[in-house]
């Protein structure tokens, strides 16, 4: 799996949490994502997650960014996904503190927690290709 197939799983991540991002960006405690749970206006709540939503359109539009040129923005790029990981913990400490959320979440979580550690590698790998393509070859002494 090389550069252009990153690129493109990169984009469309960066897409997803853009979209999700401003979605709970706008509407907060009446997100789509919680409409089953029939929460009740909570102030603090949702401050929260609007909060949150805003954090994930941030790192969805930096997912974005670092498309074009993503062999070379290698700090960039594992600052967002250790975000991410450091996220799916979270999920994780819920799961065992509170109890299952719903399947979209356990997949999110799932993501997070796995998907991050595999991107980073991945990514590195293409960042060591790209230098060695970019490298003259030594000399002999």
């Amino acid at each position: 799996m090389g550069r252009l197939t990153l690129q493109i799983l990169t984009g469309l991540m960066g897409l997803a949490t853009v979209g999700l991002g401003a979605m709970q960006l706008s509407f907060g405690i009446r997100s789509p994502l919680y409409a089953s749970a029939g929460l009740p206006e909570f102030p603090i709540l949702d401050s929260n997650l609007r909060f949150f939503g805003g954090l994930g359109l941030g790192l969805g539009l930096i997912l974005l960014w670092v498309v074009p040129s993503i062999e070379r923005q290698t700090v960039l790029f594992r600052a967002v996904w250790i975000c991410a990981l450091l996220g799916g913990v979270g999920r994780l400490v819920s799961l065992a503190a509170v109890g299952s959320p719903s399947r979209l979440l356990l997949l999110f979580t799932v993501l997070e927690v796995t998907g991050a550690p595999f991107f980073i590698y991945w990514q590195h790998r293409v960042a060591l290709s790209h230098k060695m393509d970019r490298e003259p070859p030594a000399r002999p002494a």
